[in-house]
């Protein structure tokens, strides 16, 4: 069958309304297969869907995935009604998929919309920070024991640790001696690393919606008012920790030599954009932070760079699987990175903990914010 065909045919399985008038392979991603369709409605106007056909190698649980989307994106619209919100429209049977013998699909409303790839405009930034701590103000009241843990040990850090200790004792391919200096270094701040988790495992950190992939291309911008109206990627959406994304935000974004820089020199946490991403962060969120949750926001770029360096370091120890490279060596290069990322926000921890106060002061008009350093008793 011919993708115009089929699409067609899946637009008619989510009652879609109107003659379809044609589509195009939107080409933006490395995992689903997009399409923009076009309809034209009885009255004349024209209204444009997305429909996707789901990786579902990379997903290999895509009912759960979609059972976590429905979910969250209707909580999100029945709080923001008149607004633009993402929204996966139904079939006869109320469900968000169609899967058939060529695959696993979905449909949803079109945002027209200007998306950014990298940040250097400070007011983008703010933008995308605000998206995902409204993200989390909207979710603030929905129970996150819903949803379906699609990835196993996603940000299960000590587990991430162990997988790569466990690759490197059993050496397969003979490649742990490269990396003996990152692996010491990791196995010296093990348990720092590990924070977030021992305080989720103590019942001290509440379980939240989490995005998971909270970076900048992730935020739909209106063209006009360049304010940000939604935030897409929804597949990673599952139970966590709030700092986790607020970390994985930071650590993608403040390095501004990026994750492949092999320069270590230039690897740095740009204290500007942490400000700037805080700041927005917490205009959104600061009304539902636990004491806890807004304690851990300085430590969480450190704890995301270890893990992601270990993910990276594990993944070129077993022969390159999981991350896409462009040469043999691109995972052990993007775990360098991530570990000296790692260190410099580590020297940085008390002026980023000096920020996240004085941003929260600024936010909430409270004078006594505290700016003592972070002292867990785990």
């Amino acid at each position: 069958m011919d993708i115009k065909t089929k699409l067609q045919q899946i637009c008619q399985g989510f009652r879609i309304q109107g003659e379809f008038i044609g589509f195009s392979h939107i080409k933006v991603g490395n995992v689903n297969q997009t399409y923009q369709v076009r309809f034209r409605k009885e009255d004349g106007s024209e209204k444009d869907y997305i429909v996707q056909e789901v990786n579902t190698y990379a997903f290999r649980r895509p009912k759960e995935v979609m059972h976590n989307i429905d979910l969250v994106t209707e909580h999100i619209r029945a709080k923001k009604p008149g607004q633009v919100a993402l929204h996966f429209h139904h079939t006869k049977d109320r469900l968000t998929y169609i899967f058939d013998k060529d695959g696993f699909w979905r449909l949803c409303n079109y945002i027209p919309s200007n998306t950014f790839n990298v940040c250097s405009d400070n007011s983008v930034l703010r933008g995308t920070a605000e998206a995902f701590g409204e993200f989390q103000q909207l979710l603030s009241d929905f129970d996150a024991t819903q949803l379906y843990e699609t990835i196993y040990h996603f940000h299960d850090t000590p587990h991430r640790l162990a997988d790569l200790f466990q690759s490197a004792h059993t050496d397969q391919l003979g490649r742990a001696e490269e990396m003996q200096e990152e692996l010491e270094y990791i196995h010296s701040v093990a348990e720092q690393a590990c924070t977030l988790s021992y305080l989720r495992q103590d019942g001290k950190l509440p379980i939240r919606v989490t995005h998971n992939d909270t970076k900048i291309n992730n935020v739909l911008f209106d063209p006009t008012t360049n304010q940000p109206v939604a935030v897409i990627d929804l597949d990673t959406v599952m139970p966590g920790l709030i700092a986790h994304d607020f970390g994985d935000a930071i650590r993608s974004a403040a390095n501004r030599a990026g994750e492949d820089c092999t320069d270590l020199e230039q690897v740095d946490c740009d204290l500007d954009v942490f400000r700037t991403f805080t700041m927005g962060f917490l205009s959104k969120t600061a009304a539902v932070l636990t004491h806890y949750e807004l304690q851990t926001l300085a430590l969480s770029p450190f704890v995301l760079a270890v893990e992601l360096g270990s993910r990276f370091l594990d993944d070129y120890l077993q022969g390159d699987h999981y991350f896409h490279i462009d040469y043999p060596s691109h995972n052990l290069v993007r775990g360098r990175c991530q570990l000296e990322l790692s260190k410099r926000i580590l020297e940085k921890m008390p002026q980023l903990e000096a920020i996240v106060a004085e941003c929260y002061q600024q936010v909430t008009q409270h004078p006594k914010a505290s700016a003592s350093p972070l002292k867990f008793t785990i």
